[in-house]
């Protein structure tokens, strides 16, 4: 089937519905041969034993994919973008009505199972969807709550009939959902909240504050964590209209202030019984995995922004004349650019390999285990690891990149005449929401050492270049009372995935991808060497790399963005 691109997005709504309706894609419920099998070469932390020998990559998506994708990127750029302003003033109604269009075309349903209304992707396609979908940040974050994370609990704890009550409606964007895990005085460590659930004959009576809920204000739908008398931590359902259940004042933020941010109040909030998600006690399943599911889903968020940003300090750099030539010709410049592209090339290829892993996971486990939240639950844990070295890998790169990229523009990036003022301030919170990268840091490592102490992962990694070299003797000599080494262990591991992931793409995308993993690598090489020397006093030799900086500004210039 032919869509003309031509066309105008509302006219090809039609069509992309029709091909979601006669099961178009269902890489999610069939083994595509471009996803690794699981198996005793590939589980949770297993790039630290073998170098595998592909993954799967961007250019891996096929046509019918990159439809979808081109899709999201047209709707952005049309219904998102030219509202940026009045989003970030939340003129009234903006926002729900962009979230409805987008669930028209089947964007608010990514991951939802098409037998509750959605498009039942795949997690790779999901998140390269959403990565397009994230323009920007404010839009980003609207959707990727009530697309993701406040449907995650429901489809992979949920009982089929909380799936038909609430799915179906989030799926097609006539709702909105929200997620209610943070409080006053419990961000990080989730499990210390104070909201208290008392069960009353068949109702569950909730009283507490959630803070820093997005979208808050909007949201139809709460999944809400409350701690149950007697039993402990446990996920409920609540619905807006529920009495007692209010909301606060608009939390007053540095950016994203287009989405919105506020406490939710419970006071005596009575809801059914039904409403209790999953098994008493156990809402540190929901919360956790849906945690990991939504970290590797904010690693697609952030490389949107960083991507527009790009895009824009390209066109920038070629326009802007100075001392009577395109800045865009001054080596230094050329040189951002060079590290921008190699910075983005990792991260993709890191958050990627990480989709296509989490795809395998679920097919393997719903292959070998009957019971289907059993196999949910297995299939979000399995590689935890590898969706917090995403998570923090990919929002420091947004960091570095929307700087660099702010910086090309000089004093003019530094008004909000510009763009790119609004990227900087939205990007910035990407390192501390769904745990802070501190926090996970610290669990990167604490479950690094708990598969070792298991026996699932060995001390002596693959020996497959300069990182995993250092990352093999840190984990030999690390102090795991130090907070120091457990950090820079983190950072060795973290390093070590993306510098595997990005070398195997580089090998496969010619002599662009080398010269890009070679200017990622000279700057990932360094970072790793100063974290091996927290751990060890050893004097280590950097390898030599070659300076790619003309070649990949041309390149980026040329493309205006990057591979």
């Amino acid at each position: 089937m032919h869509i003309d691109k031509n066309k105008k997005l509302d006219d090809i709504t039609e069509q992309v519905m029709y091909k979601q309706k006669n099961n178009w894609i269902t890489i999610m419920n069939k083994q595509d041969h471009r996803f690794p099998t699981i198996d005793n070469t590939c589980f949770g932390g297993s790039f630290m034993q073998y170098n595998p020998s592909s993954i799967f990559i961007p250019e891996d998506f096929n046509s019918d994919e990159i439809l979808m994708i081109n899709t999201a990127k047209e709707f952005s750029k049309k219904e998102v973008l030219p509202n940026s302003i009045e989003l970030e003033k939340q003129s009234d109604g903006l926002m729900p009505n962009i979230l409805k269009k987008a669930g028209q075309l089947g964007f608010c349903g990514l991951d939802t199972p098409e037998e509750y209304s959605g498009l039942g992707l795949s997690k790779t396609l999901s998140a390269r969807i959403l990565e397009h979908l994230s323009l920007d940040a404010s839009f980003s974050v609207t959707i990727g709550i009530s697309g993701g994370i406040s449907q995650i609990g429901p489809i992979l704890f949920g009982t089929q009939h909380q799936k038909e009550k609430y799915l179906h409606k989030l799926a097609s964007g006539e709702w909105i959902g929200a997620y209610a895990l943070s409080e006053p005085e419990s961000g990080s460590d989730a499990l210390s909240i104070s909201t208290t659930a008392k069960k009353i004959n068949n109702k569950y009576i909730l009283n507490g504050t959630k803070m820093w809920i997005s979208n808050a204000k909007w949201a139809d739908f709460f999944v809400v964590f409350a701690k149950l008398e007697d039993i402990g931590f446990t996920a409920f359902l609540i619905e807006k209209d529920t009495p007692g259940l209010s909301i606060s004042r608009e939390e007053h933020k540095m950016g994203l202030k287009g989405s919105s941010t506020a406490r939710l109040l419970l006071d005596m909030v009575s809801i059914p019984e039904e409403n209790l998600l999953y098994i008493p006690g156990k809402g540190h399943h929901v919360a956790f995995n849906a945690l990991n599911m939504g970290r590797f889903k904010l690693g697609a968020m952030s490389l949107g922004p960083a991507r527009e940003s790009i895009f824009q300090a390209v066109e920038y750099a070629l326009d802007r004349k100075q001392f009577g030539k395109s800045i865009s010709e001054f080596k230094l410049i050329r040189k951002k650019f060079s590290d921008i592209a190699a910075r983005f090339f990792a991260a993709e290829s890191t958050l990627y390999r990480t989709g296509s892993l989490i795809d395998a996971s679920f097919h393997y486990y719903h292959q070998k285990d009957e019971d289907s939240i059993q196999a949910n639950r297995k299939s979000a844990e399995e590689f935890a690891i590898e969706c917090s070295a995403s998570k923090i890998f990919c929002t420091e790169a947004e960091g570095f990149i929307i700087d660099e990229c702010l910086q090309v523009y000089g004093g003019y990036g530094f008004t909000e005449e510009f763009p790119l003022a609004r990227h900087y301030r939205d990007c910035r919170v990407s390192r501390i929401y769904e745990g802070t990268n501190e926090i996970n840091r610290m669990f990167l490592s604490s479950r690094i050492f708990k598969s070792i102490k298991e026996g699932k992962l060995q001390k002596n990694t693959t020996d497959d270049s300069f990182i995993s070299s250092l990352l093999n003797e840190a984990l030999k000599k690390a102090d795991q009372n130090n907070d120091y080494h457990i950090a820079s262990v983190s950072n060795l591991a973290m390093l070590h995935y993306a510098d595997q992931s990005t070398r195997i793409r580089a090998a496969r995308t010619g002599e662009i991808g080398h010269m890009l993993y070679e200017t990622f690598a000279s700057w990932a090489e360094i970072q790793a060497l100063n974290d091996f020397q927290f751990i060890s006093e050893k004097k280590v030799l950097l390898p030599s790399r070659k300076n790619h900086s003309d070649h990949l500004s041309d390149h980026i210039y040329q493309t205006r963005g990057p591979l």
